[in-house]
């Protein structure tokens, strides 16, 4: 925590704080001063992932999220206030796209082995999900916030792994805002958000990654400073068929995994949490109906498509180009300069 001292406030120095979460890892870059006890904003940092990790993890069967998961229908859940307000922001991006975001995905994530039932899929699993009709999860899970409780009206399967890692962000941020920190860029995955600029005046440099599978790539960068940033992309984690790779995000109205032209999306909001959840949907809707949603919703975009000649970049609001937001150009075209945001 900050400080008491009457010293005099030396000037900010860098510090990189780090540590492992959910399968990756989480980092900081911190511009302090002498106020900041750095040792303790390492252990207040991991402490918050981690919180999250324990709420919302669908791999721990302990978690918050596993006892609703587990829960009958109709029976009143006590949950904790984080994981209430993650659930609340699922519900309402789920209903603002059309179904594209859904945190009722866990049975198809698992049947196409990508969850933590198995690492494979199961063509009986398969069909199974296909076969029953996917439920409207803004009617068929209640939540109470004011009471700490959620109920599910139907047998729900939740999760959260669209939205929790953005979250976890947005949980970073507050740490260091208690530590009275004014300059930090926390990040987990791909998912990143900046608290203010650098101590020196300019934004934090955020490299956005070129979306080829087996290679690291920068496409360009990002210029951040009091905002959220996620990307979501079908190049990472994927399962080779035949040949055929098969994206791990789910498509919840074809109730099979994303199949369009879009290699990645990276979307800007005030939020990581909202970033995220964002980034996910868009990536199932696909360019067309993605670019209407992100109008509709104010969203500054950028989606990376996959075109016969190569990658093409399609961007609105802070990623549109002069030819408007719509036009479709060219990566080999663009600058990929610094975009400033």
């Amino acid at each position: 925590m900050r400080k008491t001292s009457s010293e005099p406030v030396s000037p900010c120095k860098r510090a990189t704080l780090h540590g492992p979460t959910m399968g990756t890892r989480w980092s900081a870059s911190v511009d302090v001063d002498n106020t900041v006890e750095v040792a303790a904003l390492q252990q207040d940092l991991a402490a918050a992932v981690a919180q999250v990790d324990e709420q919302m993890s669908p791999w721990k069967p302990a978690s918050d999220l596993m006892r609703l998961n587990r829960a009958p229908v109709d029976d009143w859940v006590d949950l904790p206030a984080e994981i209430l307000q993650v659930l609340d922001c699922a519900l309402d991006v789920h209903r603002l796209s059309a179904g594209a975001f859904d945190p009722c995905i866990r049975a198809l994530v698992d049947a196409w082995g990508f969850g933590a039932v198995r690492d494979a899929p199961d063509a009986q699993a398969i069909r199974a999900v296909r076969r029953s009709p996917p439920p409207a999860a803004h009617g068929c899970l209640e939540l109470d916030r004011p009471a700490g409780r959620a109920r599910k009206h139907a047998p729900l399967q939740l999760d959260l792994c669209g939205i929790a890692k953005g979250y976890a962000v947005d949980r970073m941020a507050h740490v260091l805002q208690r530590h009275g920190v004014r300059h930090a860029l926390a990040a987990l995955d791909g998912e990143l958000r900046a608290l203010g600029g650098q101590a020196g005046g300019v934004p934090w440099a955020v490299a956005l990654e070129r979306p080829e599978a087996g290679r690291r790539a920068v496409h360009g960068v990002i210029e951040l400073a009091d905002l959220a940033v996620a990307t979501s992309g079908d190049y990472r984690r994927y399962l080779d068929m035949g040949g055929v790779r098969v994206a791990h995000t789910m498509d919840p109205r074809r109730r099979a995994p994303v199949n369009n032209t879009v290699a990645s999306v990276t979307v800007l909001a005030p939020s990581c949490m909202q970033a995220d959840a964002w980034a996910t949907a868009l990536l199932v809707t696909g360019p067309d109906e993605g670019l209407a949603v992100a109008q509709r919703m104010g969203l500054d975009v950028l989606f990376l498509l996959h075109r016969a000649e190569g990658l093409v970049e399609l961007g609105r609001g802070r990623f549109g180009s002069a030819g408007g937001a719509g036009a479709e150009r060219p990566t080999a075209q663009s600058d990929n300069a610094v975009r400033r945001h």
